[in-house]
């Protein structure tokens, strides 16, 4: 196919050389309308190119097949078999994916530290979930992806299971054995879904893990605007093979997805495809270089213990991703919440993740000399401002077997039955009724109809006097939990 092609971006170009006036949405009519105080923040252009796709980008009919054109080039550029856009992010795809495989009652196999817009999608979907538990690092206190040999366990244990759905790579950069859990899932003759948000990248360098399309995946869900070059909320997904039917995907994506797409996100994931095939290679590998640097300078440095291919070598993850900076900052007697908040105020560097132990600084091929250098003398000042940071109360982190609760009403039914709040010293061996999760990363802790714990209401409660967010409790502070009524 013709990767100089650039369908969406090409329509677009001639709605402007037409001069087309619009008597439909947007309301701002191409920035007519539009505040001059906000155009001089965001920019006009943002506006100019902000066209329905429907007579607009392409007729009412979509004859033109502008947006067809596009997802088929996509297909082609990492190799799927088809390929869809969708402008709603991967939370909502992720959720449209699961409902393509599984439909209310049925059971469908999820790692167990999934974001939480599986956990959402479990509940919205009214799916049973049967959680597959990651391989815990209690060295680092981190989740790695589960194993083939855990997928086939409970593969054995629920035969009736219509697919699995994996994450990786994880927001910490640690990779599953794709081919591995592919190959279990179809010994049993079910899909594999992969939620490969962070890994958009990886089809266009050999140096980077494993692609989920290429490991024989099924269906794999990306996040363009994580690691690629489209802006938010750009998401695609690409399938293969015929154990997903395109046409439910469709109609799924039909019902949760939006009827008045972005063509900002077309027109940007449409671009970042011709970049990549065009370019990909060679801006990976300055990426690549630019990465080893950063982590080399990093490891260098006194009470910063940066993540590498040790957790490969010792068997706790298939493969990482080398593009993601994590960085362990224990050593400097500091939580990552207080190194990204240091970092943010004093160095104006703001990471893309923390936690308790780390922080993480994703590279891409957008990135170059200065901000290489920006990092690296971010990193130099936190080292030396350490000692002089506000201890804050330690956060309890419990062991790797308790953070496995007990599963004792499905998540949909505990989610909409009768609830009441009680105060945290009583909610332990209540059945929880919402999701808590600390944020970033946003792996839920507690999902609904999980039992809690005493071990798991002290490390919420040490969290939040820590610093840690939780933004989806009903009560952020844990102060009180929300738990099904007792009736």
């Amino acid at each position: 196919m013709d990767h100089s092609r650039v369908p969406v971006l090409e329509a677009l170009q001639e709605f402007r050389r037409r001069g087309d006036v619009v008597f439909g949405p947007p309301g701002h009519k191409q920035g007519r309308g539009v505040d001059p105080r906000v155009a001089d923040v965001v920019g006009i252009d943002v506006f100019r190119s902000d066209v329905l796709s429907l007579n607009g980008l392409d007729d009412r009919r979509q004859s033109q097949g502008v947006l067809s054109q596009a997802q088929d080039l996509m297909a082609d550029a990492v190799g799927a078999d088809q390929a869809f856009f969708s402008t709603c992010g991967s939370s909502l795809s992720v959720k449209t994916a699961m409902l393509a495989v599984a439909g209310p009652g049925e059971k469908l196999l999820l790692s167990r530290n999934a974001h939480k817009s599986v956990i959402s999608a479990v509940v919205v979907n009214g799916v049973e979930p049967i959680w597959v538990h990651p391989k815990f690092d209690a060295e680092r206190h981190l989740a790695h992806p589960p194993e083939p040999d855990d997928v086939r366990r409970r593969l054995q244990e629920h035969p009736d299971a219509k697919g699995m759905l994996l994450i990786t790579p994880t927001d910490w950069g640690t990779c599953a054995d794709i081919a591995g859990v592919a190959r279990v899932c179809h010994e049993f003759d079910v899909p594999l879904i992969v939620d490969e948000a962070w890994g958009a990248h990886l089809p266009f360098h050999p140096g980077l893990p494993a692609w989920g399309m290429d490991a024989e995946a099924d269906l794999v869900v990306t996040s363009v605007h994580k690691m690629g070059g489209a802006i938010e909320q750009s998401s695609v997904f690409h399938l293969q093979y015929d154990r997903v039917s395109p046409e439910a995907l469709k109609q799924r994506e039909d019902l949760l997805g939006t009827t008045s797409a972005s063509s900002l996100v077309y027109a940007t994931l449409d671009g970042w495809r011709r970049q990549m095939v065009e370019q990909g290679h060679d801006l990976l590998d300055t990426a690549l270089r630019r990465a080893e640097r950063i982590r080399r300078a990093a490891a260098d440095l006194p009470g910063l213990a940066p993540m590498g291919q040790e957790v490969v070598d010792a068997g706790l993850a298939a493969a990482f991703d080398p593009l993601k900076i994590v960085i362990d900052v224990r050593g400097l007697g500091i939580s990552g919440m207080q190194a990204a908040e240091w970092l943010r105020a004093e160095r104006h560097v703001d990471v893309g993740g923390s936690d308790t132990c780390r922080i993480s600084a994703s590279v891409t091929h957008a990135d170059d000399d200065e901000t290489e250098k920006v990092l690296v003398e971010a990193l130099h000042a936190l080292v030396d401002a350490a000692d002089s940071l506000e201890r804050r109360p330690p956060v309890h982190l419990p062991a790797p077997s308790d953070l496995e609760l007990e599963q004792a009403m499905l998540p949909r039914e505990a989610f909409f039955a009768p609830v009441e709040h009680v105060p945290a010293e009583r909610a332990a061996g209540r059945i929880a009724a919402e999701l808590i999760s600390p944020y970033p990363p946003g792996v839920p802790v507690v999902a609904p109809g999980e039992v809690i714990t005493e071990e798991v209401v002290d490390y919420l409660r040490s969290g939040v006097e820590h610093g840690v967010l939780i933004p989806d409790a009903a009560d952020p502070s844990v102060r009180t939990l929300r738990v099904v009524a007792r009736t």
